[in-house]
């Protein structure tokens, strides 16, 4: 292979993630992801952005002219690929701690590998998570409090309840 040694998705998310968490609190957000992913034939940046305040598409419009540049110039990625800046809506995956704890007090959706309890999906409000980083909620009806070790848990959603708004 001639030129640029490759790198894998991570090692561009993680380049890319370098780059833009320094840029996103210099204009006052806080970086949530970034993936660099492929979708059909093309190739996808997503870096995704929040604030205490929400993101507005303005938000992306000001992040997407500001990390241009410096994605231009530092050239991680060998190949055409898509942009895109977005919130990560109310709606959203929670992959790491800091995500977890930013959520505490959310209603969420855990989801295990396999079943406890007789379920692979389990409801309850996020609590912050115990000693040994499992992850931890409180089941309505009565706030019966689940534990469940971080291996077992495939994905962790908030839950969004658009009836209540009603």
């Amino acid at each position: 292979m001639e030129g640029k040694m490759k790198k894998s998705s991570g090692g561009i998310a993680a380049a890319v993630t370098k780059l833009a968490e320094p840029l996103a609190e210099e204009l006052g957000y806080f970086l949530w992801d970034v993936e660099y992913v492929k979708e059909g034939s093309e190739m996808y940046l997503r870096i995704t952005i929040d604030s205490e305040e929400g993101i507005t598409i303005e938000d992306c419009e000001k992040m997407h002219r500001a990390i241009d540049p410096i994605l231009d110039e530092a050239d991680p990625i060998d190949e055409a690929y898509h942009l895109e800046i977005s919130s990560p809506g109310i709606e959203r995956e929670l992959k790491n701690d800091m995500h977890v704890e930013a959520c505490e007090g959310w209603q969420v959706e855990v989801r295990l590998f396999a079943p406890v309890d007789g379920a692979k999906s389990h409801v309850g409000v996020l609590a912050p998570m115990d000693e040994e980083g499992n992850i931890v909620i409180l089941c309505p009806p009565d706030g019966e409090k689940k534990v469940f070790a971080r291996a077992s848990v495939a994905a962790i959603r908030t839950r969004y309840d658009f009836d209540s708004e009603a």
